[in-house]
């Protein structure tokens, strides 16, 4: 790639405007002019077309699309398929033309009309206009071409007989035609006469099963490699370890652009041994006796947070999402009431027509497609948390699977070719948890790492073996040999099976990086904190929280011998601090001239942590007081960045910034754009877009050389957090906001601030990483969402990474999948741990293909489809308007749910009907639209809009849900019917209770759970025995006004609802202040914002926005 084509893509070129959007594959950009809207061919915001796109002015974002790349060979992607001639889009409540699958959904009869509200009485509906998360209307009809895809191996030869798509193959005796869920498809054979037991699932197919086990045979007498293995390929340039003062180059090498360096051959390089430690998973040495063959491959693929309880004792709006597979697919359960009207008593399945043969025993719908009418089961909110949905594998292949936690896919079963799922009208996406704390993660150290040649994918466990000697990928399909070191398994300590190796036995694995895929020795682990000492700093009181909690957590921070720290304090001079070994206290070291900035004394301002530790002591300690009576009230924000930029280049490592006011001075300075009038305006928010690219371009050099810089940013006030917020974004690091924070007026957000900066300190980091995803061949990446740069086509550059960060993909079907029963994902991380190894994480999820449009709706993972649509609305309010983003999100409901009655139902009912597995996707788009990043009509600071934004664009899904769909809980009642046990504690698990007033009771306490903040509402009748036993005052009017903490009382009510609360904090990674308020308090407004069920002045209800969406089906 060259470099123009480099530079274009990240909005680099010289005298060119940044593009702030999803950062897209420019391969998917090669498209021959006047093609139009196509898959292929992506505005600046994929998949959501504006109604008007604003021209860029001077220092903001354009929303056209992003500069393709030169032609050239292109890096670890495909090339496009070809343009297609472009049909229009079928109108809305027409049918198409071609004959609908069947479907056993039951019809209920007619169903009572509803009564619509008074008009007076509601809100003006959102209109409804061509904007939609998806492409231009042609861009519906688009297939890609089919035929076979090139380099695929005879699946004969490859694995046990898969079923099969095609209609010459029929799938057994006696058998009808099935899909892959097993409905029974039109104009098939009748089904047998024993029907299967009713609640159980069982596809009529052969399983998949694992690689078919081998013997162990003896070693081959020849040497390895005589059987014309390609020639090993070059180190790749993504494989640097420390930065140095030769960046690493900007592109990758010619190895298929890999993210990570070329895996060994056998008899290439040194032949370490095998080695596995059973102390911590760890591959280290052979197997102490023992040890059987069935241990290491018995940990189960699901993973769980090492700073968690067990999956059993996690919070109800969690557990579904951090549930680990460790059991086979679960059945679908029949629909109450039979499969559905018949045509009478005596008429057998041999006896129905062939129109009919989807309603039969053999097939009855599962409870995914279970037809759901909105308007009348309005309790849909399952007081338990919604799970995943685990895709239709056999058990073999499921047990094996990664876990959702980690992978999740929006759509469980992936859609044969574009224009089906075109057709359902769904969001196609991977959301990632890639660095996630897991409690059993298998660490393999080997010199081979045993990788396909072709794409480069790592070894799997859903590789086909076939024989002993050579394994077929499953994302290219290329036949690869077995080097003669994997034919060993130093668990079992057996030779000839390399198909239980712990590489092809786990989803998630950790690989110890042997010398080839570093450069360079691997960095240090390196601190610089950047911290504002201006007057409004000093005011806040931050300064002395943050020295003590430093103090605190020292010996804590992650890293070993080499670890450096450094400071440097700002106000309108900038301030270092030589903290050189054999100076008897820190030396102060000020420099004025911010125009140009330089450092005094580079080689004592970054010192060794261990040789230093009590000059670094003595500094926090002096810091509060230094500055205590400076009257400074100027901020030079960006010439300080500068120089911490100047100081952390030779090594790369973390910057941590503090700053509490709008940066005034030097370079980066800015002024207030916020209108405190128009917080509440209905009509679109200005500036979410940045006022300078400055600091978008400080981020990308800081990326280059390997530097993330975290933004912590305490003000009352207005600091244009949609500017200040790119330095972190585009160097992959993480935003904290802390809205009024004061150590005196506001203990909640100091406690807050407190316990998340213990977590940042001490948490795990990666240096110095690069990840790339990697899906089978006709499936392509589009747009990538979360703080990143994307360094070459598909490498996201993440000179830090934490384990509290969350990353989403959109992707699009390129080549049809015909001939495919399942298809891969492998995200691959590569990273420096803070200890100095270079490590390779690697996750895997296996899905299967469909071709029929019920089973693409079966597979919907609602949640996940949630999260995916609400980073691409955030992209859209910035590229273009918070209008269309809105727009967008009302059509992707519209759209979803009138294909599911146009192309998915047999037999039309009257209401709002959707499938069990969407049912709740209405309400999680109310709930978007009533959030604090998209809501209008409701005053919110700018500030606040965009740090919502931030996180739901950077938050895991399952953290990033509750702050979309809060949890609501009544605390007055608490029991131990149900409980957890963790340890000696006993956790109560109360029901979730839906967002609206109606279930709010003046006689009970009740706490709202939204993620950053928790409410804990007391009702003004409030029995008297919760008021004394739980918060320790003899009535309601005792209740204070700013309470934040649970009094530890030695009642059996007051450890109940302790236990609760802090079992809720721990689930995550951020601590949320907790707010206890009465029906008077001014946070009450705040409290009843989250009723999102609930009538606004300016939102609908849940009930009132469901009956838009029918109208708007129904025209």
């Amino acid at each position: 790639m060259s470099t123009a084509g480099f530079n274009s893509q990240n909005g680099t070129g010289t005298g060119q405007t940044y593009t702030n959007g999803p950062s897209q594959n420019p391969v998917a950009l090669q498209q021959p002019s006047g093609v139009g809207y196509s898959v292929n061919h992506q505005p600046a915001y994929n998949q959501m077309q504006a109604k008007v796109l604003a021209p860029p002015g001077p220092a903001l974002y354009p929303s056209g699309p992003y500069q393709p790349v030169p032609p050239g060979p292109q890096v670890g992607s495909y090339p496009p398929a070809p343009a297609q001639p472009l049909l229009p889009r079928p109108q809305i409540g027409i049918l198409p033309s071609h004959t609908p699958p069947q479907s056993a959904s039951p019809s209920p009869g007619p169903r009572p009309a509803q009564a619509t509200p008074p008009a007076q009485a509601t809100p003006p509906p959102p209109a409804v206009t061509s904007t939609s998360y998806y492409t231009g209307p042609p861009a519906w009809q688009y297939a890609a071409p089919r035929g076979p895809a090139p380099n695929h191996v005879n699946p004969a030869a490859a694995a046990p007989p898969l079923m099969s798509h095609s209609s010459t193959q029929p799938p057994g005796p006696g058998a009808p035609p099935t899909s892959i869920h097993g409905f029974t498809q039109p104009g098939s054979a009748p089904p047998p006469m024993n029907p299967l037991p009713p609640h159980t699932y069982q596809p009529n197919r052969p399983a998949y099963g694992p690689p078919p086990t081998m013997k162990p045979t003896a070693p081959p007498a020849g040497p390895p490699g005589t059987t014309g293995t390609p020639p090993p390929p070059k180190a790749d340039a993504q494989c640097w370890g420390a930065a140095s003062s030769a960046r690493p180059p900007a592109e990758p090498d010619t190895q298929e652009g890999d993210v990570e360096c070329p895996g060994d051959v056998a008899g290439n390089g040194p032949q370490a041994p095998n080695s596995y430690n059973h102390v911590d998973n760890r591959m280290a040495g052979a197997a102490p006796p023992g040890r059987h063959l069935g241990h290491y491959p018995s940990l189960p693929p699901g993973y769980q947070n090492t700073s968690a309880p067990p999956p059993s004792s996690l919070h109800p709006a969690l557990q579904a999402a951090t549930q680990p597979y460790t059991q086979g697919p679960q059945p679908y359960q029949q629909q109450p009431g039979g499969p559905g009207p018949g045509p009478g008593p005596g008429a057998g399945p041999a006896q129905l027509s062939p129109s009919m043969a989807a309603m039969s025993l053999q097939s009855s719908t599962p409870e995914a497609l279970r037809v759901v009418n909105l308007l009348q089961e309005r309790n849909l909110l399952p007081p338990a948390p919604v799970p995943a949905p685990t895709p239709c594998l056999t058990q073999d292949l499921q047990k094996l699977n990664c876990s959702p936690e980690v992978f999740r896919c929006t759509l469980t079963s992936i859609p044969q070719t574009q224009s089906v799922l075109n057709k359902a009208k769904l969001p196609l996406g991977l959301l990632l948890h890639p660095f996630k704390d897991l409690s059993q993660l298998p660490v393999v150290t080997s010199s081979t790492i045993v990788r396909c040649r072709s794409c480069r994918t790592y070894i799997n466990p859903f590789v086909s073996f076939l024989d002993q000697r050579r394994w077929k990928c499953n994302l290219c399909y290329r036949v690869n040999d077995v080097p003669e070191e994997f034919m060993y398994n130093p668990v079992s300590r057996s030779y000839g099976e390399p198909h239980k190796r712990p590489e092809v036995q786990n989803a998630t694995i950790e690989f110890i990086a042997p010398s080839e895929y570093m450069l360079r020795p691997p960095q240090p682990a390196v601190y610089l904190f950047v911290l504002d000492v201006s007057h409004n700093a000093v005011e806040t009181g931050y300064l002395s929280v943050f020295c003590q909690s430093l103090l605190d957590n020292i010996s804590a921070l992650p890293g070993d011998s080499r670890t450096k720290v450094g400071f440097i304090t700002f106000d309108s001079t900038i301030h270092f601090y030589n903290l050189q070994e054999g100076l008897s206290q820190p030396q102060m070291l000020i420099v004025s001239d911010i125009e140009d900035i330089f450092l005094p004394t580079p080689d004592s301002l970054l010192v060794n942590l261990n040789e230093c530790k009590e000059l670094v002591q003595d500094l926090l300690k002096s810091l509060p007081n230094l500055f205590e009576k400076t009257m400074e009230t100027q901020s030079a924000l960006g010439s300080a960045l500068q120089a911490a930029f100047k100081l952390l280049s030779p090594t790369g490592g973390r910057m941590s910034v503090f700053q509490t006011q709008l940066p005034n001075l030097g370079v980066g300075a800015l002024q207030s754009r916020e209108d405190p009038n128009q917080r509440a305006s209905a009509k679109d928010v200005q500036h979410l877009s940045p006022a300078t690219d400055f600091y978008k371009k400080l981020a990308l050099d800081c990326s280059g050389q390997q530097v993330a810089v975290d933004l912590f940013l305490l003000s009352a006030q207005y600091c244009d957090l949609a500017t200040l917020g790119c330095i972190s974004r585009y160097s992959a690091g993480s935003v904290y906001y802390y809205p009024s924070y004061h150590h005196q007026h506001n203990p909640a957000q100091v406690e807050r601030f407190q316990r998340d900066l213990k977590r940042y300190l001490t948490r795990k980091i990666g240096f110095e990483a690069v990840m790339r995803i990697r899906c089978t061949k006709g499936l392509s990446i589009h747009t990538f969402h979360g703080n990143f740069f994307v360094r070459s086509t598909d490498l996201l550059s993440l000179p830090n990474v934490n384990p509290d960060a969350g990353f989403a993909v959109q992707m699009s079907i390129e080549e049809n999948l015909d001939d495919m029963q399942v298809v891969s994902f492998q995200a691959a991380l590569l990273y420096t741990s803070s200890k100095g190894e270079r490590r390779i994480r690697v996750h895997t999820m296996c899905l299967p293909v469909v071709s029929s449009l019920s089973d693409v709706f079966a597979g919907a993972d609602v949640q996940a489809i949630t999260g995916l649509l609400a980073c691409m609305a955030v992209d859209r309010s910035v590229t273009s308007s918070l209008s269309d983003a809105r727009d967008a999100m009302t059509n992707a409901a519209i759209d979803s749910l009138s294909s599911y009655r146009q192309s998915a139902l047999t037999i039309q009912q009257p209401g709002l009907l959707a499938p069990a597995c969407l049912r709740l996707f209405p309400l999680y788009i109310l709930a978007l639209l009533k959030q604090k990043a998209f809501r209008t009509g409701t005053s919110t600071r700018l500030d606040e809009r965009v740090f919502a934004m931030y996180q739901l664009k950077y938050q895991p899904l399952a953290f990033a849900m509750l702050m979309i769909h809060p949890a609501l809980y009544r605390l007055d009642d608490l029991s131990d019917e149900g409980a957890l046990n963790i340890g000696e504690q006993t956790i109560p698990q109360p029901r979730v209770l839906q967002l609206s007033v109606e279930k709010l009771s003046r006689e009970g306490a009740f706490l709202l759970d939204a993620g950053l903040v928790m409410y804990l509402w007391i009702g003004r009748n409030c029995h008297q025995n919760f008021l004394s036993q739980v918060l320790g005052v003899s009535s309601y009017a005792a209740v204070p006004e700013k309470l934040y903490l649970l009094p530890e009382l030695d009642t059996a009510e007051s450890q109940r609802t302790r236990a609760f609360v802090s079992w809720l904090r721990d689930q995550r990674p951020f601590f949320p202040s907790l707010h206890i308020i009465r029906d008077e308090s001014q946070l009450k407004p705040h409290f009843l914002q989250n009723m999102i069920e609930d009538r606004t002045e300016s939102a609908l209800s849940y009930y009132e926005f469901l009956l838009h969406l029918q109208q708007q089906i129904s025209k």
